[in-house]
This record gives C-alpha cells, sequence and structure tokens, in this order.
C-alpha cells in the first residue's frame, strides 16, 4: 500500500541538508493512517528505480510492499499496515543495471544481534528519565572552568557477567554507576555503542548510526545506564565515527547501486589503512544523516557529549596516502573543504540546540583553531585530545631514569602549546592495544618502580593543564594488554599494590575536583606558572597551579633517588603543607616526604622572594597547599 506523499517541508530541509529531525521522517515509525494502525517506511535511495520494503510479515517477498518515489528528492516510502514494533526488515532495492540489492535500513533504530543485520521497528521511546535537574544543571554549566575528568569504558570488556557473558545496559549501570562515583570520575566515555557488525572493531566500523547495540540489550536499556548515570551525576560521553564506514554489503556500501554516501574515486573515497569508505561531506543528504545521527544521540539517548573519531583522517585529503593517491581540493591543496564546513555546521547545530553537551576532537595534527568557535575561523570543537602530550610523556617515561635527563624537554615542550587549543589529556585504549603494552608495562624497572612510575604519571595528568581521560583498568594497574574479549584482571585488586594505586586515582580526582587552582583556570595561560623547568640533570620540574586567590605547588621527581633539602621558590610567604604524595605507603610507596609543615625563608630563589626545602621522593610526586 502506497503512502501519501512525506511533507514537502520535510523533502526539502533533507535537500538542503539541514533537517535535524530525519530520524523522525526516515527510517521506520509506528503510525496510524486513517484509522489504520501500521508502520510508515522510507528511505533514500535517489539512483533506484524500484524499492520494497521487505520483512518477517511479508515473507521477505518484494513484490508485496513496494515503495512511492518522492519526485526528485530521491526518497521512497510506503505505509504498511497490521506491522508493529518488533517487526524485522530490510529495503529491497533494485539498481539502475537491474541488480538487486538487500539492504538495512541506515536510519534503522534497532538490529538484530550479529551475525543477523536486519533491522528492527521500533516505537517511539517512552522511557521514564529522572534526570531533569542533571540536564538543566548542564544547560548552565561552565565546562571551563570545572572539573572534567572521563573514564574511558569498552562496555563488552570491562567486567563479565558470573557466566562469562557481556554485561547488558542495565547490568552495566548497576554495576559501573557505583564504581565510577567510588572513584570520583565526572564522565565516562564509552567506546563506540552504535550498532557494527565485527566485536573485533570496538565499535569504529559503524553500521547503524541510529541505533545502540543490540549485544548489550534494548534501547531503553541504553537509557536506563544513561539516565542512571546522570541521577548520580555522572555525565556520559558517546564515541562516534564519522569519519568512515565499513563495506559490508548489507549495509551503506553502495547503498542503492551507486556511491551514495562515499565517493566513486577510491582516491577520495577509501581508506586504505582501515580498509573502510569514506563519507562524501560535498552532498547534503550525507551531512544530513550523520549530523542527524549527532542530534539523535544527544536528543533520544540524552548523551552529553561526542568524542569525534580520527578527525585529521576527515580533514586531510591526502591522508595516510601517497603522491598519485589522491586528489587535491579545487584550490590545489591538500585540505578537505567539505568536511571543515561539516564538521563547523556540525558543532555549531549540536552546541547550539543541546547548551552544556561536549564537543571533543580526536585530532593528532597541527591543524590550528580545532576548538575555536567557527566564526572565528575554528571547528567549533570545545576539546581536543592533547596526543602530543600523551605521546612525550610516554616517550620519557619510557627511557630508563638514568637517561632521562637527556630527554627533559618531551616534559616542557607541551607548554609552549598548551593554552593554543583547550586540551585534554588521553591515556587512551589506543595505547594499550597491538603490542603496545599495558600502562603499567611502558614503565621500566622493577615491579616497585613501575608502579612508583604509574603513580608518578597519573599525578603528572592530574596536575597538568587541561581536562582527563583515563582507559579503564589502567586505574589499578591492569598488566595485561587491553583484549576486547576479555574482562578487565579485577583479580589485581586482592593485592595491596594494586589497592593502592586505584586509591591513588581516587584522591587525584578528589583533589582535582576540590581544589579551584587544579581546575579554575584549566584552559587559561594565567592557571599555570613554571616554578623551575630546566633542572633536567635531576630530572625534576615543578609548577604552580592557580584560580584566582588560590595557589597549588606541584613538583615532580622522575628519577629513583630521593631528593632531599631540594629547594623551591613559592608563590607566597607562610606555612605551607603537603597535601598529596605518592609515593606515601597508602598508595604502595616508600612514605618518603614532607609529613610537617614548611615555613618560607626569604631566601629568594628561581626568581621569587620566597622559598623552602622539602624531600622529594623517589620516582614521586608531591602537592603543597598554604597552611590554612
Amino acid at each position: 500500500m502506497d503512502s501519501p506523499s512525506l511533507s514537502e517541508f520535510d523533502l526539502h530541509l533533507f535537500g538542503e541538508g539541514r533537517h535535524w529531525h530525519i530520524y523522525n521522517v526516515l527510517g521506520a515509525h509506528p503510525r496510524s493512517e486513517n484509522g489504520v494502525e501500521g508502520v510508515q517506511f522510507a528511505v533514500w535511495a535517489p539512483n533506484a528505480i524500484r524499492v520494497s520494503v521487505i520483512g518477517d510479515f511479508n515473507d521477505w517477498n518484494a513484490d508485496h510492499h513496494p515503495m512511492l518515489a518522492h519526485g526528485s528528492s530521491g526518497v521512497w516510502s510506503a505505509f504498511v499496515p497490521a506491522v508493529h514494533a518488533g517487526a524485522i526488515y530490510k529495503f529491497s532495492i533494485t539498481s539502475k543495471s537491474g541488480r538487486r540489492l538487500i539492504k538495512t535500513d541506515p536510519y534503522g533504530q534497532s538490529f538484530e544481534l550479529r551475525p543477523s543485520n536486519a533491522a528492527i521497528v521500533t516505537e517511539r521511546a517512552r522511557f521514564s528519565w529522572g534526570d531533569g535537574d542533571w540536564l538543566a544543571r548542564r544547560g548552565r554549566w561552565n565546562w571551563q572552568h570545572s572539573p572534567v575528568s572521563i573514564y574511558e569504558v569498552h562496555a563488552a570488556s570491562w567486567r563479565h557477567h558470573g557466566s562469562g557473558r557481556w554485561l547488558t545496559y542495565r547490568e552495566l549501570a548497576d554495576q559501573l554507576v557505583p564504581y565510577v562515583l567510588e572513584m570520583g570520575f565526572t564522565h565516562i566515555e564509552l567506546l563506540p555503542v552504535t550498532e557494527h557488525p565485527l566485536d573485533e572493531s570496538w565499535g569504529y566500523q559503524t553500521t547503524g548510526y541510529y541505533a545502540p547495540t543490540s549485544r548489550f540489550g534494548s534501547p531503553d536499556d541504553l537509557r536506563y545506564l544513561v539516565d542512571e548515570c546522570h541521577r548520580h551525576g555522572i555525565g556520559v560521553i558517546l564515541d562516534w565515527v564519522p569519519g568512515h564506514f565499513p563495506t559490508d554489503e548489507h549495509a551503506l556500501a553502495r547503498f542503492d547501486g551507486t556511491a551514495l554516501y562515499e565517493h566513486e574515486d577510491p582516491r577520495k573515497g577509501r581508506h586504505k589503512d582501515w580498509g573502510t569508505l569514506i563519507y562524501n561531506y560535498g552532498r547534503h543528504e550525507v551531512r544530513n544523516f550523520l549530523i542527524g545521527s549527532a542530534l539523535f544521540w544527544l536528543d533520544a539517548f540524552h548523551i552529553d557529549g561526542l568524542r569525534v573519531d580520527a578527525v585529521a583522517s576527515m580533514l586531510y585529503l591526502n591522508y595516510s596516502r601517497s603522491e598519485g593517491e589522491w586528489l587535491p581540493n579545487v584550490h590545489g591543496g591538500h585540505e578537505n573543504l567539505e568536511a571543515i564546513e561539516f564538521l563547523k555546521e556540525l558543532n555549531r547545530v549540536c552546541q547550539q540546540r543541546f547548551p552544556g553537551t561536549l564537543m571533543i576532537a580526536e585530532e593528532s595534527t597541527s591543524w590550528p583553531a580545532v576548538t575555536r568557535p567557527p566564526e572565528l575561523g575554528g571547528l567549533g570543537f570545545n576539546l581536543k585530545w592533547n596526543m602530543g602530550w600523551m605521546h612525550d610523556t610516554l616517550n620519557y617515561l619510557h627511557h630508563d631514569p638514568v637517561h632521562r635527563q637527556f630527554h627533559h624537554d618531551k616534559l616542557t615542550f607541551g607548554l609552549l602549546y598548551a593554552f593554543s587549543e583547550n586540551f585534554m589529556l588521553p591515556l587512551s585504549h589506543d595505547e594499550v592495544v597491538h603490542r603496545k603494552g599495558s600502562l603499567i608495562n611502558k614503565m621500566p624497572g622493577d615491579d616497585w618502580q613501575k608502579r612508583a612510575s604509574l603513580r608518578l604519571l597519573f599525578s603528572y595528568q592530574f596536575t597538568y593543564p587541561g581536562a582527563k581521560l583515563l582507559f579503564m583498568g589502567g586505574e589499578f594497574g591492569q598488566s595485561r594488554e587491553w583484549n576486547e574479549s576479555r574482562e578487565l584482571d579485577w583479580g589485581l585488586l586482592v593485592t595491596p599494590e594494586n589497592q593502592g594505586l586505584k586509591k591513588l586515582v581516587q584522591d587525584l580526582n578528589g583533589l582535582y575536583r576540590r581544589e579551584p587552582s587544579l581546575h579554575g583556570q584549566g584552559f587559561d595561560p594565567s592557571g599555570f606558572e613554571w616554578i623551575d623547568c630546566h633542572d633536567s640533570t635531576q630530572s625534576a620540574v615543578s609548577y604552580v597551579r592557580c584560580s584566582g586567590d588560590e595557589s597549588t605547588v606541584i613538583v615532580l621527581n622522575f628519577t629513583p633517588v630521593p631528593r632531599f633539602c631540594y629547594r623551591i621558590g613559592v608563590p607566597s610567604p607562610g606555612t605551607w603543607q603537603e597535601v598529596f604524595n605518592s609515593d606515601s605507603e597508602y598508595y604502595g610507596g616508600s612514605n618518603l616526604g614532607n609529613p610537617f609543615p614548611m615555613v618560607t625563608d626569604d631566601q629568594p630563589w628561581m626568581g621569587r622572594s620566597q622559598s623552602i626545602e622539602l624531600t622529594l621522593p623517589p620516582l614521586g610526586a608531591v602537592i603543597l597547599r598554604p597552611a590554612s
């Protein structure tokens, strides 16, 4: 049965690439027509000569429910009576060459569990949210002057059920939320839970841009997880992948027999590294598909922000390509002009429609103004992963401490650009896979030195300017490299040493959230001052974090040699006390430090009129505050 025409306004907005509720128009939507209950199906396939909806309700027969083409819009639709939520369906598409294609719905909001891949008709959400207060606060949130500490989670491998299966979204909520509260993180970030066919892709080869993966339950089960997080004051970031998509025949690739979502020319349309296809960002309907997906997650699931994957691969036409393997833009350059405009519009629309949400770029190059507004020439993201800080820091710590004095610039160079963007400091999943080893096993030395170095790394991360991100398992010293098919090694927490690491991260989160000096000016150069960045011979650095009248002094010793009577200049006269020591026996350290308050001397030091002497523990960090 043919449906009446979709709204001309809907089709007009979609053709312009600006229908921000397109997920309520295309796809499958239960509704009533002339008193008859059924489902409205709609799909974009402009180069097809025939489209039918097929499913378990018509024996998968393409002759039963042909769809109506809506003029030049490329949209086809059909109202099918007596079909209800839970029905399984696909589209039968006949290309201009006469080839019959069986495709799943790009706008499907639920899918069968892999390896099956049909879409499932889903009711409009009726979930009873309880996060109104959270959303109201989020709309007023001044994130640039607030703590942002993110726990990065892969849902399939954080923890397993006692039977060995995955946890459901609801089970994850009941276990993860208390854990994140205990640890003190402000947000979780989920590796992609958009539907995907291959477990080993971790969700980064997405086929269902409007559907949470059915591996862990229903869409409402995911809503339960987000709602539980919000009710307990925890934000939820979703890893989102608009840079490429897989070549699976059932999905977007050559959707109507042509390169519809991708480019025809492989020099623009294929990723060599990942064996995936690149979106054609110059096509209005493709941009609308992607921006609609972003808005869908913010709207239908109350997600608090998106971490946009692989932005660098979108910005450069010659990304990971040799000469002759890419095509220049209209000006002869290597910038992907259409992708740049897409990202600007994505960020503008998401932040306008959902104030307080965070748009985060995984961008690994020196592309300028990633976190500056589009009207000032930027891309419009809120935050950018600081890959330079991460690589330099891990490279520095990889060296034996005796050699670190020759690589001291790895610690200091980052401050030359630390405030050129709003940076996030990531210790992410990418650093603990593909034979890179776990965080703790990147550290040299014996077991004690490895643990001390990891405590020092976390202390450095939480006191350095910028937002924080830590991948699951790092917080308690996961020793095996991450494997997506295996849960974390929770058994390690029976040892005092691993319990100490976990407690250290808890206390660092608490200190970071409690002390305005550590988060109040995290993206402003006024919030950081070096005390001494030149002590390469002792591999030590010291700095001040400040906000208003609040000041905190941080001193880091990157060698296993204790430093006694180590003098530093301090911001103000009076009594200073140690409020944190990564070498505390409470965390598994040797308990060397400064248990008593220290009164400043009038001895000028390091350009400051007042100074103190302190003890630096081996491979340790001390944090000092003025005594109250």
